[in-house]
């Protein structure tokens, strides 16, 4: 895409009385009146080439004509016992089956809650306590145990492909007394991290999101012939602008197979065999392409990155525009970009491009902490506001709390509401904007926006726990971990290992924590508060009191690698050899780092899989020593 040029699609800011202008920006002006329907648009490809591929999985192809056929059967089983304004949560992976849920829903009427194909136990029953969620459509024994034995409908939905679900119901359960439901014109909602300890729901207008993809389609020129990935979990926003993407452009959706989201070679090599055109992927898993040739060959002529802070910027020799993108669920997946190519003049710098301008529909404001415009080139808060905006959380509380009425005096055209974003921004006097950081204890792991708050709740649901402080220190290059600190409750010995299970019931993976320390106390500041700032600096000093542990003299290549690096990557210098990758706190885009490490470092090809299913990292050293010893023989 073409970043948007302020002088050509963002009106003039208005000036200070110094004719100083404002750090005020607008997206160049949707079309009139609402966006096509989605479902709308749909239907005109399906009529328009109904044999065209929809979705193409592997081997499996399921045409236009076809997925409406499957949503039209799904749609008539539900009817009746859902209708519009429904809560529906979806626990399917990315598939040919997802596709058909969301045709399907959009058809009823019904509200899009994508969960994830393994939501938590707990987590589920939060959601579900807040929410009048009338029914989980999932794999039976991949549901929650309150939905396995509840009253439950066979669902007929494509069970080919990657990640298809082995068979899939309906299971309805009563939902709890005061749930919340959904505000009128709700097309979906999804789950943002909460402070209260619980997840929050923001609900989106279809039109928000159809002016989002009105844009994103004239950007990438994305038409039939071209494949979009469907690459995003299914518990993030993103992954809707992907399957509508596709679905109203007469495109082919093209599902990624699991291993996929965890390595970023595997991920090119997908990108070339799947012949994928227009990607979106986060931003840890592209960056690692960036440090190394581009690959060779790909039909990928835009990659969307997102969801954490890039540090460079694309090489001469990439050959695909490389936008990078911002937007909080708040304000429908996607507010503002920057579009990076090989030929810029500033390619290859190891510098923080800026996150860009607005795109259509988008108005852009940098306050201070009244709330209102700051200078241009003076630090302050973003706040976002237009068509892009969600209707709001379901709890209008918190609507209230964040979604505030405009500055007086200031014209802001087609505005009638701000989101404070509780995002650090600087606006250039070229109206792009500069990403700073976050004004709050809100931080972002691994791309996913957490509330510390949260995580503490989580693991103070635990008897033996009477208390938790969360401090998300960061790494050398730059990364934010979790660290959590426990107060035992009286007479409790938690450990580490004991406390993690529960707590990844109640949370993403992004928001356990990489470390557990159980201490006797908190720190306390001059006020009497935790001293959060000690704790992170305590968490990013030595983790134990006897030091760093170090491999013995006799520790093989491998394993001085291994340990090394995922010392490295989780800032955890006490790991040892005996220690569980995912217990200790690997996550997926960390096992994709480590998996780069190992290849640079080690010239040892790993793949995702192998890492994960060995018990402890000597295992792991065990299998790269094992793969270096043909190399070194053939070398010598």
């Amino acid at each position: 895409m073409t970043q948007p040029d302020t002088a050509r699609s963002a009106t003039a800011a208005p000036t200070a009385p110094q004719d100083t202008p404002l750090s005020i920006a607008h997206g160049a002006a949707p079309a009139a009146g609402p966006s096509a329907g989605l479902l709308t648009r749909f239907v005109e490809w399906t009529a328009r080439s109904p044999e065209a591929p929809a979705v193409l999985d592997g081997a499996h192809t399921w045409t236009y004509r076809q997925i409406d056929a499957a949503a039209d059967e799904m749609a008539d089983a539900l009817r009746g016992r859902v209708g519009p304004g429904d809560l529906v949560g979806v626990c399917l992976d990315r598939s040919a089956a997802l596709v058909v849920s969301a045709v399907a829903l959009a058809r009823l009427g019904a509200v899009y809650l994508p969960l994830g194909p393994r939501p938590g136990e707990r987590r589920v029953q939060a959601v579900t306590e807040d929410l009048n969620v009338v029914c989980l459509i999932g794999e039976p024994g991949l549901l929650p145990s309150r939905y396995r034995t509840a009253d439950s409908l066979a669902l007929p939905l494509p069970s080919a492909g990657a990640n298809a679900p082995d068979g899939a119901v309906a299971a309805f359960a009563e939902p709890a007394t005061g749930a919340r439901s959904a505000p009128a014109g709700a097309f979906y909602a999804v789950l943002t991290s909460g402070s209260t300890g619980r997840p929050k729901a923001v609900a989106v207008a279809e039109d928000a999101l159809g002016t989002l993809l009105d844009w994103y389609r004239t950007e990438t020129g994305l038409a039939p012939g071209d494949r979009q990935s469907l690459l995003i979990g299914v518990a993030f926003d993103p992954h809707l602008l992907e399957l509508w993407a596709g679905l109203t452009s007469g495109a082919a959706l093209v599902p990624a197979p699991d291993e996929v989201r965890w390595d970023s070679d595997v991920l090119s090599a997908w990108w070339r065999t799947a012949a994928v055109t227009v990607a979106i992927a986060a931003t840890p898993m592209v960056e690692p392409l960036l440090d190394r040739p581009w690959p060779a060959d790909l039909t990928l002529r835009h990659l969307f990155a997102g969801g954490d802070r890039m540090r460079r910027r694309p090489g001469a020799d990439v050959t695909t525009t490389v936008h990078n993108a911002y937007g909080p669920a708040e304000a429908t997946v996607l507010a503002t970009t920057f579009a990076m190519r090989g030929t810029d003049t500033q390619a290859g710098e190891e510098s923080a491009p800026p996150i860009g301008g607005p795109v259509p529909g988008v108005t852009v404001v940098v306050t201070d902490a009244d709330g209102r415009p700051v200078a241009r080139g003076t630090e302050g808060e973003l706040r976002l506001g237009g068509r892009c905006l969600a209707l709001g959380y379901l709890d209008p509380g918190l609507t209230a709390d964040r979604f505030t009425a405009p500055p007086e005096g200031v014209a802001l055209p087609g505005v009638d509401r701000l989101y404070r974003t509780g995002d650090r921004v600087r606006m250039r006097d070229d109206g792009r904007l500069e990403f700073l950081g976050r004004l709050d204890d809100q931080v972002k792991v691994s791309g996913v926006r957490i509330e510390p708050a949260e995580v503490e709740a989580a693991f103070e649901q635990d008897p033996a726990v009477r208390s938790a402080v969360v401090v998300a220190p960061r790494t050398p290059d730059g990364r934010a971990r979790l660290v959590a600190y426990v107060r035992p409750a009286a007479g409790a010995a938690p450990t580490a290992d004991g406390l993690l299970p529960a707590v990844r019931a109640w949370l993403p993976e992004q928001a356990v924590p990489s470390d557990v320390r159980i201490v006797g106390s908190f720190p306390l500041d001059a006020n009497g508060k935790v001293d959060r700032g000690e704790l992170t600096r305590r968490a990013t000093g030595e983790n134990s009191a006897e030091g760093p542990a170090t491999p013995c003299d006799a520790a093989t290549p491998g394993e001085r690698l291994v340990l090394g690096a995922v010392r490295d990557l989780l800032a955890r210098p006490e790991i040892t050899l005996a220690d569980n990758f995912t217990s200790a706190g690997g996550t997926s885009l960390v096992a994709a780092r480590l998996l780069a490490a190992i290849q640079r470092d080690g010239g040892v090809r790993l793949r995702a899989p192998e890492l994960l299913r060995q018990p402890d990292l000597r295992a792991v050293a065990a299998l790269v020593d094992a793969r270096r010893a043909p190399l070194s023989a053939a070398g010598a």
